[in-house]
């Protein structure tokens, strides 16, 4: 009886978090790359530096914004493998798909922190953290119709889950919409969003727990 590649391939779930810690590790490490210190000659004076470190303000608001943004999905993506008792192709195929979506985080915030005054710049980067989000959904999705997930799991993990997405994602994309009046209203609005749910998970109708 012959087997199918496709029947073997993609089982292991130890292996598709050891990726996944790498591209993390790697994604988020690249981040603070972007973070410069002034250039030693045009510092005369304690105000020059001043002025110097708070024209880094756009850079450095981003690289916050992003590792929080990181963070976030890893400790998102880690709460779904925690619950699979075994991986299958398709399944390991959508979470190569959103480390795809991790690995060009560094650029979309390299783009944001450049033309942070841009609304196509903060809309480039809301798609990317969208992207994220939607691959985590899809994957829980065909967690549940292969029946993947160990066998103690109540089904209230589920429901948990998806609500975190749902309510994540929509909270992004008001502050992506703040953009029509303002940028830096908007990041302000992500970043206070992303504060929530990494410090303050009891405020339960913004967690989503």
């Amino acid at each position: 009886m012959s087997t199918s590649y496709n029947d073997i391939a993609g089982k292991s779930v130890e292996r598709l978090a050891a990726l996944s810690d790498g591209i993390f590790a790697v994604a988020m490490t690249l981040l603070v790359l972007d973070l410069h210190t002034p250039a030693k000659e045009a510092i005369r004076t304690e105000q020059d530096l001043w002025h110097a470190l708070a024209a880094m303000s756009p850079p450095l608001i981003t690289y916050l914004m992003s590792f929080l943004t990181l963070g976030i999905f890893w400790n998102g993506q880690q709460v779904q493998l925690n619950c699979l008792a075994r991986a299958d192709r398709h399944v390991t195929w959508i979470h190569v798909a959103f480390l795809f979506a991790v690995s060009i985080m560094p650029f979309s915030t390299r783009l944001l922190s450049e033309f942070i005054q841009y609304r196509t710049a903060l809309v480039c980067y809301w798609a990317n953290a969208m992207l994220l989000g939607l691959v985590l959904y899809l994957s829980w999705g065909c967690v549940s119709r292969a029946g993947l997930m160990k066998d103690d799991t109540p089904p209230e993990i589920g429901k948990a889950i998806v609500r975190r997405i749902m309510i994540g994602q929509a909270l992004y994309a008001f502050g992506a919409a703040l953009c029509v009046f303002d940028t830096y209203a908007s990041i302000a609005f992500i970043v206070l969003v992303q504060l929530n749910f990494a410090f303050a998970p009891r405020i339960r109708w913004l967690s989503g727990f």
